[in-house]
């Protein structure tokens, strides 16, 4: 038997080898590089924000009063308003986008289904200042003439209705705001979900067909528990950017530091509050508030994250 040359035996090194260390070392300072970014922001903003949280304390989170002539800073107003802002929109635009992304994948004829598709992702590269002139110039005019007066006029003193509509009826309000948020973010997640009923299987969708259920039940029953891990994803993207939007809302909020006490009341959120005063701050201490709603923010939105982790997390285990 001939012996086999072990010169021959001996495989040759891939094209590239060479630089796979190089590569892996790239890879790991890229991620060093975010974590170190996130790291120098999330310490900027604590050293930036100590003087007023030292300064007031938890009496910060609590108050309302935001008075730079007497250097008193309370944070409730825009952390309610971002809250209930970005809450609202997401409401009013989660069953707009299902019902958007469930039109193209199952109902929608073949010749109209790309156009429509397209339109929806150019809906999302508009610029937000757009959607905060649009709706400065003519939703909120619109909105205060035909829906706000109307309801107003319609409510009876001492009614919830009346609660619930109290303000200033110019259209520069919560309820105002929460729209064009609700209009800005509907984009993403139609997207998004659309491109993540489409890689359902064929075969799962037509079994659920073939089986006699109803294009609503195989929505429910098969496409939607199919993708449900990353429809919780394109929902907290939608949350995301809703939460930290900043010249839209500041157009037609009203930007009030006031607690709003209804639907159609003044307020204001954090991005805005920061956008409209940061240039205007010249006392050290109205600085330091400024940064700090910056850093309550950041925490908002790494607790919105969060849930969703373990949301994900959650549903991985079930």
């Amino acid at each position: 038997m001939t012996a086999i040359d072990p010169a021959l035996s001996r495989r040759a090194p891939p094209k590239g080898a060479a630089l796979d260390p190089v590569f892996r070392y790239a890879c790991f300072a890229a991620a060093t590089a975010l974590l170190a970014s996130l790291t120098g922001i999330v310490i900027s903003l604590l050293i930036g924000g100590w003087p007023a949280l030292a300064k007031f304390g938890f009496h910060f989170f609590t108050s309302t009063e935001w008075n730079p002539v007497t250097e008193v800073f309370g944070a409730e107003g825009p952390i309610i308003g971002t809250l209930v802002s970005a809450i609202l929109a997401l409401v009013f635009s989660l069953p707009v986008a299902f019902g958007v992304a469930v039109f193209l994948v199952e109902f929608c004829p073949s010749p109209l289904r790309r156009p429509i598709g397209v339109a929806v992702e150019l809906l999302a590269g508009i610029p937000s200042i757009v959607y905060g002139m649009w709706g400065l110039f003519v939703f909120a005019p619109f909105f205060a003439m035909h829906v706000q007066l109307p309801l107003m006029t319609m409510a009876q003193p001492g009614s919830l209705l009346e609660k619930l509509t109290a303000g200033v009826p110019n259209g520069a309000n919560i309820f105002t705001a929460s729209v064009i948020l609700a209009i800005m973010i509907l984009p993403y997640m139609a997207a998004v979900l659309r491109e993540l009923l489409l890689t359902v299987p064929v075969q799962l969708r037509e079994s659920g067909y073939g089986m006699g259920s109803t294009p609503l039940e195989v929505i429910m029953s098969v496409s939607l528990p199919y993708v449900r891990r990353s429809a919780v994803g394109a929902v907290m993207l939608g949350l995301g950017r809703a939460l930290g939007e900043t010249m839209a809302v500041t157009f037609v909020i009203g930007n009030s530091h006031s607690l709003p006490k209804s639907l159609f009341d003044s307020g204001s959120t954090i991005a805005s509050t920061i956008a409209n005063e940061f240039n205007e701050a010249t006392g050290a201490m109205h600085t330091s508030a400024l940064i700090a709603l910056g850093l309550v923010l950041f925490l908002i939105t790494f607790v919105v994250l969060a849930m969703a982790r373990a949301l994900l997390g959650s549903d991985k285990q079930v």
